[in-house]
């Protein structure tokens, strides 16, 4: 294991801390190692957009606008092959969240995710994408070519 050190101002350090703690980490090592492993995940999604994903798309949107909510669910009928599921939650009487999970190339559920984000009456939408490969395995000489993904290292 490589060791690495890093000099932060205190005001810095403190706030570091404090949100760790919150999070639930152990130690700044435990924190440090996730900070990395995203922006490594978001830097491979940005140098990769053909390479694979599995994603969340959530977004909260009012059930009162017109027509807002067969619109949304045309849509992921249009993108059949990107949807895997959705989850639908009555917020209050207004509001409705969806979680939309997702797989495709980066480029293809990075647009469907901004499509329905800018759709008029759609708010605080957020995509988290986790690169993945994919690989066809056939386990012996009978079986079935199968296509399998595992998150990226």
């Amino acid at each position: 294991m490589e060791r690495l050190t890093i000099s932060l101002n205190n005001q810095l350090a403190k706030q570091f801390d404090a949100v760790m703690h919150k999070r639930g980490y152990f130690n700044r090592s435990e924190a440090m190692r996730d900070l990395i492993r995203d922006l490594l995940d978001t830097a491979h999604s940005e140098d990769h957009a053909e390479g694979h994903c599995i994603a969340t798309l959530s977004y909260i949107y009012s059930h009162h606008e017109s027509e807002l909510a067969s619109s949304l669910t045309a849509v992921q009928h249009d993108h059949h092959d990107l949807t895997l599921s959705t989850m639908h939650v009555h917020m209050d009487h207004d509001n409705c969240l969806e979680v939309t999970v997702l797989s495709g190339t980066i480029k293809n559920v990075k647009d469907f995710a901004n499509h329905i984000i800018a759709t008029r009456g759609v708010r605080h939408g957020r995509l988290h994408l986790l690169p993945i490969e994919i690989e066809q395995e056939q386990y012996s000489p009978d079986s079935v070519l199968h296509v399998h993904s595992a998150a990226l290292a």
